[in-house]
């Protein structure tokens, strides 16, 4: 073939521009599609991880993103009074310490990879109305798409679905009952607030009757925070901020001042779906799922976002490289399914297991047997437990996932 492989990447968030950074990289012409008519990130914080910094890297905008952020530690969990259930041994100036994370504005972090990913065609207001997997050695992939200029189709070598928790694409490709998303039961507030004095003591969870608490310093003005509660889908209120205040009204006095510092159009809540069964594959002829769209998981380890950018790094390393350099498709395709979906679908489960321990433990005598079983957990076996998924390094470029 002559001039460089093309690739479609359907969505232009977290993971579709982490993807579009990777790919660009291994030489490809990409072109993302987002639905939305400007390009940005709707949300407030998050808390990079080690190995979400590990990839922020590997597409040559970490140091971007920790200028943009703060720097923290994972500190432990404690009750909703604020009395600790588990404090985390620290490991103040080891760079390889696992506990350290960046909190960022999901704006800022968006920005950085918008930045990287400028030598891509980006075109908003796009919907997607169908798309052709294709076939490895065979027929390409196209996608269809609809925006203020009519109706477009365009041939690739590979197509990306990135498209988030709804993702139309998996529903095309992915249609039956293992691929639907399920309420979780749960619906969780966010909000950043306007804050240049509380110290920063680390990221604490704070976990209550049938709820958690969360909040983290983003920058040396600004902390986020979310708060994660049992409630029917599709709750409405008419006062959100004022059903916020009522939820955590017996919570601790600092939990308590953060949400009354919150301004009320700076407040989100949205509810929590996931993809409890998993897919059978995060790949479709010359289709591959990434982000959400693939492994929608519950929030409860902090790891949607960090994977999501795991992911899009690897599309470039395992697929993008690898088939610059002569590879088959079908091979480099089955090379990435074989590392991610493993990796995300066994976090997704632990995922499920901190909440069925955490923030989904209801009052009352479960409660207390859960907080004492919680205080008896040695700290250190505690931390390590979540080691082998912090410590996640990139494939090298063009090789084998490490």
């Amino acid at each position: 073939m002559t001039g460089p492989r093309s690739a479609t990447v359907v969505g232009g968030g977290i993971a579709g521009l982490a993807a579009a950074v990777s790919l660009l990289q291994a030489g490809w012409s990409v072109r993302v599609l987002e639905r939305a008519a400007t390009s940005g990130e709707v949300g407030a914080g998050l808390a990079v991880t080690r190995n979400g910094m590990a990839a922020l890297d590997a597409l040559g905008v970490g140091e971007r993103v920790r200028a943009a952020g703060h720097r923290t530690v994972a500190a432990g969990v404690r009750d909703l009074h604020g009395r600790w259930l588990l404090r985390l041994p620290g490991r103040p100036g080891d760079p390889e310490a696992v506990d350290v994370a960046w909190g960022v504005h999901r704006q800022r972090l968006h920005g950085a990879l918008l930045g990287a990913a400028g030598a891509a065609d980006l075109t908003t207001g796009a919907r997607v109305v169908a798309v052709q997997p294709g076939e490895p050695g065979g027929a390409p992939a196209a996608v269809t798409w609809l925006d203020g200029a009519g109706e477009h189709t365009v041939p690739a070598d590979l197509v990306v679905a990135a498209d988030g928790i709804r993702s139309g694409v998996r529903s095309r490709l992915f249609p039956g009952r293992r691929a639907a998303l399920r309420y979780s039961g749960r619906s969780s507030w966010r909000a950043v607030v306007d804050d240049d004095h509380t110290p920063d003591e680390g990221f604490t969870a704070r976990w209550g009757p049938d709820a958690e608490f969360g909040a983290v310093r983003i920058s040396a003005a600004q902390v986020y925070w979310y708060g994660y509660v049992r409630l029917p889908e599709r709750t409405s209120f008419d006062d959100e901020l004022t059903a916020v205040v009522e939820r955590f009204s017996g919570w601790s006095g600092d939990v308590r001042a953060t949400i009354a510092a919150t301004a009320p159009g700076r407040l989100l809540r949205h509810d929590v779906h996931h993809l409890p069964r998993g897919l059978p594959s995060y790949v479709r002829g010359r289709t591959v799922l990434i982000g959400d769209a693939a492994h929608a998981m519950l929030p409860t380890m902090g790891q949607g976002a960090n994977t999501s950018v795991e992911d899009g790094v690897c599309v470039g390393r395992l697929i993008g490289q690898p088939l610059a350099d002569g590879a088959p498709l079908r091979a480099a395709l089955a090379a990435f399914d074989r590392d991610r979906r493993p990796r995300c679908q066994l976090i997704a489960r632990r995922s499920a297991q901190t909440a069925r321990f955490g923030a989904h433990v209801p009052g009352g005598p479960r409660q207390a047997l859960r907080n004492a079983a919680v205080r008896a957990v040695p700290a250190g076996r505690a931390a390590a437990a979540g080691t082998a998924v912090l410590r996640w390094e990139p494939p090298p470029p063009g090789g084998a996932a490490a």
